[in-house]
């Protein structure tokens, strides 16, 4: 199997197939859903689009872009009476293409009835327990996108908080390697949120995913790793040394005091531990340091 097929397979197993067997899968948006061309004018907004304010400076430059390439992803819309339609998803784009003076635009018609099927099943979706957290987000982001839901809608109908739906969608962002990754068990989600820390550091980012990988290294770690960057450090090696909690003056003092020593960094400075098997233990130690 080549390398592109084993990385689809680790990815998951496709959208469709994420939805439950007896669920009728026509109605998913899918590369052979019908599109169709309609009138701009016969659409109107969703009364219960949770975004009201729409920046005017964004919608002129999303206008310039329709004009240059058209609109690439096609609007979900609702039929309603004397051919008018409620716009689901895609409102934005609705604006832009007004703002470009298009007739028409691309959309995807699906009924009341398909939409709350669709709704359901991809709520349900989430809270399956086999799902990996890249599916899992596959799933919420098609929530936002194909009903134009805010993740704060959804958190509330998934009983979760908005802070935990934005981390799992989240994970979409990370590169291709690291959701290989993720979805293969090599890197836990906590690994992958510190990660997505310096996604504005490709090169420190695929070095923490290798090091992560090859090292064995946990989650406090990768942290470490990040804070250490984030505080200014811009020699990788220096940062990674940051992140061990053993050093040469440790092993020198776990020698002197007999039980282990460990430096834990944090945000700001540390702590240095000292290990002890009991009280006795501890006065042996205590004494230690008086000699």
């Amino acid at each position: 199997m080549d390398e592109p097929s084993k990385r689809k397979q680790v990815l998951g197993r496709g959208f469709n197939s994420l939805i439950s067997e007896n669920f009728d899968t026509s109605i998913l948006l899918n590369s052979d859903t019908r599109i169709e061309n309609i009138p701009i004018d016969s659409l109107q907004p969703n009364p219960n689009q949770p975004r009201k304010h729409f920046d005017d400076k964004a919608i002129a430059e999303l206008s310039s872009s329709i004009k240059r390439h058209g609109i690439i992803q096609p609007l979900v819309v609702t039929p309603l009476k004397d051919g008018k339609y409620t716009l689901i998803a895609g409102e934005r784009r609705w604006r832009a293409a007004k703002h470009a003076k298009l007739k028409n635009v691309p959309a995807i018609i699906r009924s009341s009835k398909e939409l709350e099927q669709l709704e359901i099943a991809l709520i349900e979706n989430v809270q399956r327990v086999d799902l990996n957290p890249l599916e899992q987000a596959l799933s919420i982001e098609a929530l936002n996108k194909q009903f134009g839901l805010s993740f704060e809608v959804i958190s509330q109908r998934l009983g979760k908080a908005t802070s935990t739906v934005n981390n799992i969608v989240r994970l979409l962002q990370l590169p291709e390697e690291a959701k290989v990754a993720l979805s293969g068990g090599k890197i836990t989600e906590g690994h992958a949120r510190a990660l997505l820390s310096l996604k504005e550091d490709s090169t420190r980012q695929a070095y923490l995913l290798k090091t992560i990988i090859d090292q064995s290294w946990n989650v406090r770690q990768a942290e470490r790793f990040v804070i250490s960057i984030k505080e200014g450090i811009k020699e990788t090696k220096k940062a990674h040394e940051r992140t061990l909690s053993e050093t040469p003056a440790t092993k020198k003092l776990s020698q002197k005091l007999g039980t282990g020593v460990h430096i834990r960094r944090m945000a700001y400075g540390g702590k240095l531990e000292i290990n002890f098997a009991d009280d006795n233990d501890l006065d042996r130690i205590l004494d230690q340091f008086q000699k």
